[in-house]
């Protein structure tokens, strides 16, 4: 199962890791994503999220990234962790409106 949730900030995105752990969900299935790369990565630590990798876009995906435009890496690691095309294009511009996406999957 797949859920997918929008906050605004990274003290929204605590809490909302902090509800889908008591729901069952580890840390490790917890991916946050931010339009800004270092935004990314820093709340990504912070809140101890899993990052998108080689193991779940696959090898070739992950090389494609590397040339790719953010928005398109973007789309492509959310659809890696269970989000649709048309609701990773649909994320990716709540990103784009500075907001933050959460996905966590079993």
């Amino acid at each position: 199962m797949t859920v997918k949730l929008t906050v605004e900030n990274a003290v929204q995105a605590k809490k909302e890791i902090e509800n889908l752990v008591t729901q069952g969900y580890s840390h490790d299935e917890i991916y946050l994503f931010a339009h800004d790369k270092k935004r990314s990565d820093d709340i990504t630590d912070a809140l101890d999220t899993e990052k998108v990798g080689v193991v779940e876009q696959g090898f070739l995906d992950s090389l494609k990234n590397m040339f790719s435009s953010r928005g398109d890496e973007l789309r492509n690691k959310m659809e890696a962790v269970g989000l649709s095309s048309e609701e990773a294009a649909d994320a990716e511009k709540e990103l784009d409106q500075g907001k933050l996406i959460l996905i966590a999957k079993k």
